[in-house]
């Protein structure tokens, strides 16, 4: 208790977890304060007349009945009040809104649809850019033609762009991708190049003194630099990712997580609404600790002290992921692709974990 108002001091585990769990109730209560302070009385008359309108919901492919109060008898008597939360619904009702969204709206397929469309945008996007970043900040000759028009793109607002890119892929998952990897991209490549001047000169004096060749230096001295950084990056744009795609969804509305808030929204269904995004919260504190899992297999200097037991089992299973990634892309084409890409993906998983489960014995 003594730490709670000291600068940048740490509380001990304990301490963390009540913090936290207050923390969680309050946001909570606050959230339900609210809802109540935004919901309105909507009064029931006697002889209300009601007009039927019918509205087809094209992520779940029914047809939704939504009443809208028309017209009211003139001095027709109250008969009592409705308590409704048109702007933001209470916490409960947002977590009874998951089974019709498991039920009805088809939220698990949604939301994989979303994740692979992510998936893929950060493949193609990292798979850029780190080579583009390296060549634009390693050689004077790239950098002075085109290092300036590269760092103009990132003030390129993406959403106005969303008909050029309707142009150039479609309508169809294409276009969701690119224009998910080109958002990455503008900001990415920006952010490798300032990684590899961030590389601290004695390393590259020392590899010169050993004569290191020019392409050896890049093998072993900027590029693993730039990815002992560049994971943090990738952490922080994971955020971004998920605004873009949600915004290429909208555009085609049929399937997806950004079509389903769309949807939802547009039927008044506001709970609903609320549930989603809390999925695209949770999915991506899901992936930003992902993240922070590879980056310990990938960077273990970063946070042990000497080689420890499981590494090498990880990595096999980052490969396997990776390899999984491009038999997926590839099964659009191959379709039985994709079934080993599943098997791979699996097998994968299970040495990573079995990595982290020697790597955790070893250090405890």
């Amino acid at each position: 208790m003594n730490n709670w108002f000291k600068l940048r001091a740490a509380n001990d585990g304990k301490s963390d977890l009540i913090i936290t769990s207050v923390g969680f109730i309050l946001t909570i209560a606050f959230w339900w304060i609210l809802a109540e302070l935004f919901a309105k009385k909507k009064p029931i008359h006697e002889g209300n007349q009601q007009q039927e309108l019918v509205l087809f919901d094209t992520v779940s492919g029914d047809n939704k009945i939504k009443r809208w109060e028309d017209t009211i008898v003139e001095n027709a008597p109250i008969l009592g009040y409705e308590k409704v939360y048109p702007l933001l619904p209470r916490p409960d009702k947002t977590l009874m809104s998951y089974l019709p969204l498991f039920t009805k709206d088809r939220l698990v397929a949604n939301t994989l649809h979303s994740f692979w469309l992510n998936l893929q945008g950060y493949f193609w996007a990292i798979l850029i850019s780190i080579p583009i970043g390296m060549v634009l900040s390693l050689f004077p000759l790239i950098r002075g033609l085109f290092a300036k028009q590269v760092d103009a793109l990132r003030f390129l607002p993406l959403s106005a762009l969303t008909g050029l890119f309707i142009l150039w892929f479609g309508l169809g998952d294409s276009m969701k991708i690119a224009f998910l990897a080109m958002g990455i991209i503008v900001y990415l490549i920006p952010v490798v190049m300032k990684r590899i001047y961030d590389v601290d000169d004695t390393m590259i004096q020392t590899a010169f003194t050993m004569g290191a060749k020019p392409w050896q230096q890049i093998k072993k001295i900027f590029f693993p630099a730039a990815i002992s950084n560049l994971i943090d990056d990738i952490r922080v744009l994971t955020a971004i990712s998920w605004t873009y795609i949600i915004i290429a969804e909208l555009l085609n509305k049929e399937t997806g997580i950004g079509g389903l808030i769309y949807t939802k929204a547009r039927l008044g269904q506001t709970d609903r609404v609320f549930a989603v995004l809390i999925i695209i919260v949770l999915i991506g504190l899901f992936q930003d600790q992902l993240f922070k899992l590879i980056d310990r297999l990938i960077n273990p200097h970063k946070y042990f002290k000497s080689r420890v037991d499981g590494l090498s089992d990880g990595r096999i299973g980052i490969i396997a992921w990776l390899v999984a990634i491009v038999m997926g892309i590839l099964g659009g084409t191959f379709g039985f692709l994709t079934y080993l890409a599943w098997i791979l993906a699996a097998a994968g998983t299970i040495f990573i974990g079995w990595g982290f489960y020697k790597i955790n014995k070893a250090v405890n």
